[in-house]
């Protein structure tokens, strides 16, 4: 059971293992940070404290859009010397061996305020597929929080 998160001053990424409480500390910023024993319900993140999280698959987006991409420009050239059976025979093989990955690879639990992705837990039903209102909600709160950030750090000259 781990936990992959960025620093909340720094955005430095970390992994932790979350079996035992831990006092991380940022190799890049200093920053400090205790972070419980993971409940293996995991009903709120270690990191932020949010009771919001989501299932997603363990599985990187880059290498899936490799397998469609490949296979779609193998169906076009193969398309292209009318070989119909090779193209249908390359369609369904790369469609019989996304169904297989779905199939065996694992889900991890992401925060939606944080981003910090949870491996090695048990999705329970209180942890639902990604919900773009949700998500959205977040996304603005962050970009709210940088806007104010920004304000204080680089306070604006009264005219005068």
């Amino acid at each position: 059971m781990n936990v992959c998160f960025a620093c909340p001053t720094c955005d430095r990424p970390a992994r932790l293992d979350v079996r035992t409480p831990v006092s991380w500390r940022c190799a890049g910023c200093e920053h400090r940070q205790h972070i419980e024993a993971a409940d293996p319900a995991l009903p709120q993140c270690l990191v932020c404290g949010t009771h919001e999280l989501y299932k997603k698959k363990d599985f990187p987006h880059w290498l899936g859009m490799t397998i469609l991409v490949a296979a779609c420009l193998a169906s076009v050239v193969t398309y292209l010397w009318y070989e119909k059976w090779l193209t249908w025979a390359i369609l369904i093989g790369s469609a019989l061996i996304d169904g297989l990955l779905y199939l065996s690879v694992g889900d991890a639990v992401v925060c939606y305020r944080c981003g910090a992705h949870y491996k090695g837990f048990m999705p329970t039903d209180e942890h639902r597929p990604f919900e773009l209102t949700i998500g959205e909600r977040y996304r603005q709160e962050k970009i709210r929080a940088d806007q104010l950030k920004h304000r204080r750090g680089n306070p604006t000259q009264p005219a005068g």
